[in-house]
């Protein structure tokens, strides 16, 4: 028999709960289906909570263990967590409000937004992490990112808005071929129904984001939520600040290029080819 290849066992942590919540629904003898409409949920989010594709939430966990006579052991699983593993856990709860939300609005200044971002050029944006990534963690987060891209081609597609720096969108991340491409992308990326993207151009003498980058988003109850980015840790932002934030994102919109400004710097960069 051949040697079995090396793999990296748990690429994320809630992959383990997942399976839990799979071994528990076969021995309670349901199906996915079954499952769901107990919880009354979709069946979908069954199916990728059991893949570990999306995290196990502390109020669906506590209603698992009296539908499935867990013990405790979804819990215990929640509560034990490890705090970092491929992604934070802040990452993941942010991310599955990412794939379900109906309105989605970006302002980033250091690098495009994660669901605009090609194959080389996120690739590159990783390679420049310090401490130096080893290349299965890489590869492992670049295959998660473009993933994240599907929210966009939904059969029901949020309104998705961007302002981006004009600093970002000249910067040369991989090299020319990686940096054209990316362009392109963009353009056509600015072409899609219920997709925004508008340039922050250099040279301005007001500017609303000087903060830094954060994202909007509208939840399918129309929660409001807010996630802001930093060095070594994001979060979530508090319901009650959310509005000082849709303030900012508004002003930036006023001082920011209009979207068809916007395509035509994108085209003027792509003619310098």
């Amino acid at each position: 028999m051949p040697p079995k290849k090396h793999r990296r066992r748990n690429a994320s942590a809630m992959k383990m709960p997942g399976a839990q919540v799979g071994a528990l629904r076969r021995a309670a003898g349901l199906t996915q289906r079954q499952l769901a409409g107990r919880l009354v949920v979709d069946e979908e989010t069954v199916a990728s909570i059991e893949q570990g594709r999306r995290p196990l939430k502390e109020d669906l966990a506590v209603a698992l263990e009296k539908l499935l006579d867990a013990r405790g052991v979804l819990t215990a699983a929640l509560e034990n967590m490890p705090e970092v593993d491929l992604f934070p856990r802040w990452a993941e709860e942010y991310m599955d409000l990412e794939r379900e939300a109906i309105a989605l609005s970006w302002y980033d200044n250091q690098v495009l937004p994660g669901v605009l971002q090609t194959d080389p050029y996120a690739r590159a944006v990783f390679s420049n992490e310090v401490p130096t990534l080893h290349e299965d963690e890489i590869s492992l987060r670049v295959a998660a990112r473009m993933q994240r891209q599907e929210i966009l081609h939904r059969k029901d597609p949020p309104t998705a808005t961007f302002i981006i720096s004009e600093v970002t969108v000249r910067d040369r991340l991989g090299g020319d071929r990686v940096y054209f491409d990316q362009l392109r992308r963009l353009r056509e990326w600015a072409d899609l129904p219920g997709v925004t993207i508008q340039i922050m151009p250099i040279g301005r003498e007001v500017h609303a984001g000087l903060s830094g980058p954060f994202t909007l988003l509208k939840t399918p109850d129309h929660q409001r939520v807010a996630y802001i980015e930093a060095q070594r840790g994001s979060q979530l932002v508090a319901p009650d600040e959310v509005s000082l934030l849709e303030r900012k994102y508004a002003m930036l919109r006023t001082q920011a290029l209009n979207a068809q400004e916007s395509k035509g710097l994108l085209d003027r960069l792509l003619g310098e080819q």
